[in-house]
């Protein structure tokens, strides 16, 4: 047998092979920040489990010392060298042949190992930071999913935990931080050896290090906890908001979980450079700095609730994930749907004035928006490759998951459901499990059948729509897989129905386990006009607890939009009405007349979320009716003026004493919106505070819930002929360190309508003056510069690749830039252009991009073939209310 042969066994696995598995890492690095490199060994004890002459770990862009590879065997006391070290790069694996057949039982392999601070954001990277005008880089970690392997050689798999213990060699004058506290601490000239004290078990992708300059602030839990939040220096108070969240959230989940946090300390740190959010490294979690800094001054209220609902997001993994970890990555969204979820669980007791479930919906909207289309996924999606993974952290693990399990919640019961949680989270404490454990601990606690239930949710991808009418006093319902496309999908499933009758006080509740049925709802009804009449609004989903569309007969629908006039529905129900609309109306099942008639029902909406949702649809409409009518676009940016101005004229360009955190969030939007619709009051008023900020960055002309109204309101002004606002924002983009502001700008840029400005912008993101994790914020382009990021995509799409991929991030551009078109040719263009770039880490969001331009044509054509919609948004658009 060739040596090419040897390794073919080996080759293209998704999992690493199971006649070894570890049990601790004795793991001692070196990071060289100046040269950013570093030097490591790892001893890692090591149980054999069956015959073999090979040790197959995981590792990537590492270098070898063959010379310090060995093997000893507890049992016989002998020392066994590799004859040969095969390092496949492609599967991301080290191969060590012995020549001898490895003794069963525990033993201790060693290997020493060299690598590069990369600059990727992944596996042991280097982030850089000023201290007194002085660039410095600092030493960070990010191992999930599969990064620990550029680090250092291990078995990087969740479900091959083992205890670490972690010693560095840093220099003297910086701090190092990793998942446990440190336990010795020895001085050599300018360098230092900080050891940890050893980890419970936990899998790779949790290890974490840290090693920089920072301040930092601190706190306890009732119980003792050490609570600690490091940052940049000098921005220490931007901390203490993150803090007291963190605080009183380890507290709350202590007592929801019945289990109390399983290690000596918390550290939270602040990274100038991050990927992804944040990430939940057991005991060590690491932020990007937007989402850990708050400062009271230059926050918004939404960089405030950003804070708390990701702080709490993080520290339920230290429960859900760390404690109790997903045996392999088709379980991740058993991490991520369910900490999304119970981070608003926390954020609602917290603070109970956020309204936070109300706004939960957004990621139900989120979720079904992805799921709605061909190209999605099961919650559960099979993983064969590494390179894989990365995709499926998405709308559907994240968002999906969190409302199937919120459906799941309410179907149970509160009690019920937190009772049976603890328990499971007992069962599995310092193990692995699988969705199904979880299922099975549920249907134990409730005595539901919570298998068979949930199985159609989480094994097969979509969700259905439901039709309901009322054919005299029986309501009939018919499922069907609801699709993006209009087209009709083969899925069926188990659905929790829900549905109230006139009051919420006259309720309904059952399972809908087949495709159609019907349901006698005659008590509910009540008498009748004398005619046989039932004039009663029938909302089914109440709350929109269910992950499902519904679909009403006309007169249901009408009767809903005369209750939401007559102010008779709650804010949720309010919303579901309006996105089921809006979704129905993309999918071509009702015309874009009618969705512009319900929405007209809204003008006097002040709910903070119900609003939100509004706004996102006007963008969407706005466009896609511009591209399908153009000549109508003056009309629908004057009844979207009309639509927004009540609220508006509510809440003013000024902040009011006590008022709520939801109208300071609510402020900021509305603005934007009338801004992007050319609303001239808007505008000018916009310029003139805008001006008086730049002459004073703490006028309160200008505080920082309204600055991306202004922003964006200056950015409509700018052409290539006319620079002043787009200098003037990139003045404060260099002038400003606070990361949220600079989003915020970002975020501006590109709303410019001129194409010309628009190109600036994206070469702008590109340069050394935007860290690589913001470039994304600066994506949306208005529609005027779609063909232009399009051209500007395929001119940089090389070196694109080369910062970001593989990786989640390189996807953004992909679904930014591709999924607003709406023409048949343009898909064709795109397609052609990756037929011959296509990269597995992209792949899926490719095919959903082009599946969303496709959409979009379909939806074009409908609104052009629609023959009353010209009258019907004339007539709206000036209307006097």
């Amino acid at each position: 047998m060739d040596q090419a042969q040897k390794y073919e066994q080996f080759k293209g696995q998704p999992r690493l092979p199971k006649f070894a598995v570890p049990k601790r890492y004795d793991l001692k690095l070196r990071p060289d920040l100046v040269e950013c490199k570093f030097t490591g060994t790892v001893e890692i004890d090591v149980d054999i489990k069956s015959e073999t002459k090979f040790l197959v770990l995981n590792a990537a862009e590492l270098v070898f010392d063959h010379g310090s590879v060995w093997f000893n065997s507890r049992s016989s006391s002998k020392e066994f060298r590799p004859s040969a070290v095969e390092l496949v790069e492609e599967d991301e694996i080290v191969v060590f042949e012995f020549d001898e057949i490895l003794p069963l039982k525990e033993g201790t392999l060693g290997i020493g190992f060299k690598g590069t601070l990369n600059d990727r954001m992944k596996g042991f990277y280097r982030s850089t930071y000023e201290i007194n005008g002085e660039k410095k880089n600092m030493a960070v970690t990010q191992f999930e999913p599969a990064d620990a392997r550029r680090c250092f050689p291990c078995w990087d798999e969740p479900a091959a935990k083992a205890t670490f213990k972690i010693t560095l060699d840093v220099p003297s004058e910086l701090v190092a931080l990793s998942n446990m506290p440190v336990i010795e601490e020895k001085l050599d000239g300018h360098l230092k050896t900080v050891t940890f004290q050893e980890s419970p078990i936990m899998s790779t992708y949790l290890v974490a290090v840290v090693v920089g300059l920072f301040d930092y602030v601190e706190d306890h839990t009732s119980d003792g906890i050490k609570v600690r939040v490091y940052c940049q220096v000098g921005k220490g108070n931007q901390g203490k908001f993150a803090l007291d969240v963190a605080v009183k959230t380890l507290d709350l989940y202590k007592v929801y979980f019945e289990t109390p946090y399983s290690l000596p300390k918390l550290d939270m740190v602040a990274i100038p450079d991050f990927a992804a959010g944040a990430m939940e490294n057991y005991g060590l979690v690491t932020y990007r700095e937007t989402a850990l800094l708050y400062d009271d001054q230059h926050s918004a209220a939404a960089n405030k609730q950003r804070v708390a609902i990701v702080v709490a997001h993080e520290l339920a993994h230290q429960w859900f994930g760390n404690l109790v970890t997903m045996e392999w990555w088709t379980h991740l969204w058993l991490n991520e749907g369910f900490a999304t979820w119970v981070s608003y669980l926390a954020a609602d007791s917290l603070f109970p004035e956020w309204k936070i479930w109300t706004q939960f919906l957004d990621q139900t909207t989120d979720g079904l928006r992805l799921d709605g289309l061909a190209e999605s996924h099961p919650i559960e999606v099979e993983i064969g490759h590494a390179s894989e993974i990365d995709e499926i952290f998405d709308a559907i693990s994240y968002r999906k998951g969190a409302s199937v399990i919120r459906m799941l919640q309410s179907y149970l019961g509160p009690e019920s459901f937190q009772r049976s949680l603890a328990s499971y989270i007992k069962r599995y404490a310092c193990s692995n499990a699988k969705t199904e454990d979880l299922w099975a601990a549920l249907e134990e606690g409730s005595g539901e059948p919570v298998n068979m239930l949930m199985d159609s949710w989480t094994k097969q991808k979509g969700y259905p729509v439901i039709f309901v009418q009322l054919k005299d006093h029986k309501l009939e319902f018919e499922q069907s897989q609801f699709l993006q496309s209009g087209s009709s999908g083969e899925g069926q499933w188990i659905v929790p129905i829900t549905l109230c009758c006139g009051s919420y006080d006259a309720r309904k509740s059952f399972l809908l386990r087949t495709k159609a049925e019907s349901l006698d709802i005659v008590e509910l009804l009540g008498t009748s006009d004398g005619k046989g009449n039932h004039r009663k609004w029938i909302k089914l989903n109440v709350d929109q607890t269910g992950f499902y569309r519904v679909k009403y007969d006309d007169d249901l629908q009408a009767r809903l939009r005369y209750a939401i006039e007559a102010s008779c529905l709650s804010a949720t129900d309010r919303f579901g009405i309006l996105d089921d609309s809006y979704a129905l109306s993309m999918a071509c099942k009702q015309s874009l007349s009618s969705l512009f008639a319900l929405m007209s029902a809204y003008r006097e909406e002040l709910d903070y979320t119900v609003l939100s949702n509004l706004i996102s649809v006007s963008f969407k409409v706005a466009t896609i009716a511009a591209d399908a009518v153009p000549e109508l676009s003056s009309y629908i940016k004057q009844f979207f003026i009309n639509l927004f101005q009540h609220s508006a004229e509510k809440l003013g360009w000024e902040p009011r004493q006590g008022e709520s955190h939801l109208d300071a969030m609510l402020r900021g939007e509305i603005l934007t919106a009338l801004a992007i619709f050319g609303h001239d009051l808007t505008q000018s008023e916009a310029v003139r505070r805008f001006r008086a900020f730049l002459d004073d960055r703490n006028t309160p002309l200008l505080p920082p819930d309204t600055r991306k109204a202004a922003y964006v309101a200056v950015m409509q002004t700018v052409s290539t002929s006319n620079r002043w606002g787009y200098d003037s924002l990139l003045r404060i983009y260099r002038e400003t360190d606070l990361s949220q502001e600079k989003t915020r700008i970002l975020g501006s840029l590109a709303s410019c309508p001129d194409p010309g400005i628009v190109l600036e912008t994206l070469n702008f993101l590109m340069s050394s003056e935007v860290r690589s994790q913001d470039a994304v914020f600066g994506l949306a382009v208005s529609r005027e510069g779609r063909e232009t990021a399009w051209g500007w995509l395929k001119d940089n799409w090389d070196h694109i690749l080369k910062t970001y991929g593989p990786g989640f991030l390189v996807t953004r551009f992909v679904s930014a830039v591709v999924s607003p078109f709406s023409s048949s040719d343009k898909a064709a263009e795109v397609e052609e252009f990756f037929a011959t770039r296509t990269k597995p880490f992209i792949a899926r969001t490719l095919k959903q991009s082009l599946e969303r331009v496709h959409i979009n044509t379909k939806w074009v054509q409908s609104i052009r073939d629609e023959k009353s919609f010209g009258e019907v948004v004339k007539e709206l658009a000036y209307r006097k209310y």
